[in-house]
């Protein structure tokens, strides 16, 4: 049976109530990470310790009825500990090597601190996400869909870190920052996890209905005009582009590639499918704009010694390009 815009609307709903069963708030962060599954993305989450990152990929696991694996990445992790690695084995007096797979044998994996990782590990683990299968010994072994990673990354404790590469963050669909929560969903996180029972999710969707939804969100239209105005967005990133705002000029060295314009188009149709419409908006992508864009605007020297944002030189070229 073809799944219908409406069945993808009402799963959809399904898995963002089973999540908000155990996460409290955050609801733009949910919101994102499900857009990046369902366009069949990655996703990077910045923040601090203890704000619910591995809870969230874990509870997404639960909702989604997928194998879940974490990976804690630590400097001395080699590439063989994330694909895994041939070993020998004795069988009734036969010896031969066989492929024990790694833990990236999961449907969602939860890449933690991975820029404590060297970039040989790192890339091990980007390679994977690019061609979703690995290789060793010259055989490659295809990952089971749906797959999706999710990396965080501390942004305060950089000591002893190995940044990830430009291009190897232009590899993640999304960049999600992760917030702290106010005082009520604080009192909200301490009575869920301090109480006699702790909640869960139940399964929403099965691994074969999220390849249909993303199939089913690829066939969204989106109008000339509006894949004209996303084009005109993606260079204007770029300072010496007519379009470029002020802080484009001032603060940005080197403006979004094309897999952003390829991440707004797909996170604004799975966004229209979520509200509701089969049809791509203007409002669809300055929904998605700033985690689809944020960790690909390279600041200057100078946007980086005042404290400039990428989210600051996102809001503003948004407000200055009126959709035509």
């Amino acid at each position: 049976m073809t799944l219908s815009p409406e069945k993808f609307l009402e799963d959809a709903t399904r898995i963002e109530s089973e999540v908000g069963r155990v996460i409290v708030g955050q609801g733009e962060v949910v919101r994102n990470v499900l857009v990046s599954i369902l366009a069949g993305g990655h996703v990077l989450l910045e923040g601090v310790p203890g704000l619910g990152k591995t809870m969230l990929i874990r509870t997404l696991g639960q909702a989604l009825d997928l194998k879940f694996s974490r990976i804690q990445f630590t400097p001395d992790m080699m590439p063989a500990d994330i694909i895994g690695t041939e070993m020998l084995s004795d069988d009734n007096g036969k010896r031969e090597f066989r492929f024990r797979e790694g833990p990236i044998f999961a449907n969602l994996i939860l890449a933690d601190e991975i820029n404590r990782a060297t970039p040989k590990t790192q890339s091990a683990l980007l390679e994977a996400m690019q061609e979703a299968s690995v290789t060793v010994a010259h055989q490659t072994y295809k990952l089971e869909q749906p797959f999706f990673v999710m990396a965080t990354q501390n942004p305060l404790e950089m000591e002893g870190t190995y940044p990830l590469p430009e291009a190897q963050l232009d590899r993640f669909f999304f960049k999600v920052n992760v917030e702290l929560p106010n005082v009520s969903e604080m009192v909200e996180i301490l009575d869920r996890t301090t109480g006699k029972e702790s909640p869960s999710a139940s399964n929403a969707v099965t691994g074969a209905e999220i390849v249909e939804m993303r199939a089913l969100a690829r066939t969204v239209p989106i109008a000339s005009h509006v894949k004209e105005y996303i084009a005109k967005l993606m260079l204007a990133t770029h300072p010496e582009d007519v379009n470029a705002s002020p802080l484009v000029k001032k603060y940005v060295r080197y403006g979004v590639s094309p897999r952003g314009g390829q991440a707004l188009v797909l996170g604004a149709k799975v966004t229209a499918l979520m509200a509701g419409r089969y049809n791509v908006a203007f409002e669809d992508v300055h929904a998605v704009a700033r985690a689809a864009l944020r960790h690909r605007l390279l600041l200057n020297f100078d946007g980086l010694a005042e404290g400039i944002k990428a989210d600051d030189v996102i809001n503003e070229l948004v407000a200055e390009m009126k959709a035509v």
